[in-house]
């Protein structure tokens, strides 16, 4: 499944643009795999790398890392710069997902 296939789900996909040289990356780590374990069944949770991506990169037009978007049928439902913390990262992608199914 290449990335265009993957944003295009109509299940929701959080996309971690990351490096592994950045030190805030590492820090998102843990946390996006506590989340990815808590809401597998309400979204997916890919990483891209954006010094093997830059296509991805450039087209999203990331400028720092990390940056997290929400992807569903191919739309950007949410994106922030920075690191978040768990609670903060779950409310936020799961506000944004009933929006999505509701609308």
């Amino acid at each position: 499944m290449n990335f265009s296939e993957i944003i295009n789900s109509s299940k929701p996909v959080l996309v971690d643009f990351y490096a592994d040289w950045c030190g805030p990356c590492h820090m998102m780590a843990p946390v996006l795999k506590e989340v990815s374990t808590e809401m597998a069944d309400k979204m997916n949770v890919i990483k891209v790398d954006v010094d093997k991506n830059r296509k991805a990169a450039n087209k999203y037009g990331i400028r720092s890392i990390p940056t997290l978007m929400l992807f569903q049928n191919g739309k950007i439902l949410w994106r922030h710069a920075g690191v978040m913390q768990k609670p903060q990262l779950i409310n936020t992608v799961s506000r944004f997902i009933k929006e999505a199914t509701h609308a």
